[in-house]
């Protein structure tokens, strides 16, 4: 099961209503955006693990989201903590970047995106700290599994997705399988 599937259970339908009230679209839609948005940020975790300083850095991040409950905290703290880690993953105008693509794709609002994107971001972490954690990975394993992960994003969504992180980045995702580090670029 993807990261994407476990959120998208997490959240369960009265969660992707909630999700489609915020957007202003059915609950088809929402679904959608939650996908390809999930993608997104799950290709932004594995670009940044893919670098052994980055798959520190990401490390210490999923300490902080272990035993964290990001489903039933409050939005300001959700908000923070989502646009912190979107800085990280995809930069500032990363983003924006992301919003007005999905936006555009899903003829939905800009503001709106840019209001759903740092509530995802830390049930994504959540969910990734803990599997992180049950299966007691290392920073090498965490990576591969983002790589894993980015593989088998969403079935129909994987030329949006590397059309907005090619817009974002203007580089590939993440190093080829079986790369390691920067100095393989």
């Amino acid at each position: 099961m993807t990261l994407t599937d476990e959120l998208l259970a997490e959240l369960g339908e009265p969660g992707l209503e909630q999700l489609a009230g915020m957007l202003g679209t059915d609950v088809g839609t929402a679904r959608w955006v939650l996908q390809a948005a999930g993608g997104i940020i799950v290709a932004g975790l594995a670009r940044s693990a893919a670098y052994p300083e980055g798959a520190e850095a990401l490390r210490c991040a999923l300490d902080e989201h272990v035993d964290t409950d990001p489903f039933n905290s409050d939005v300001a703290s959700l908000t923070r903590d989502g646009q912190h880690i979107l800085a990280h993953v995809l930069g500032g105008q990363g983003v924006e970047y992301a919003a007005e693509g999905l936006a555009r794709l899903a003829d939905a609002d800009v503001g709106a995106l840019m209001k759903v994107l740092p509530l995802l971001a830390p049930m994504i972490m959540s969910l990734f700290a803990d599997r992180a954690i049950k299966a007691g990975m290392d920073t090498r394993s965490m990576a591969a599994d983002l790589r894993r992960e980015r593989s088998a994003g969403p079935a129909g969504l994987e030329n949006l997705i590397a059309g907005v992180l090619q817009g974002i980045f203007g580089d590939t995702v993440a190093p080829a399988a079986g790369r390691e580090g920067a100095g393989d670029r």
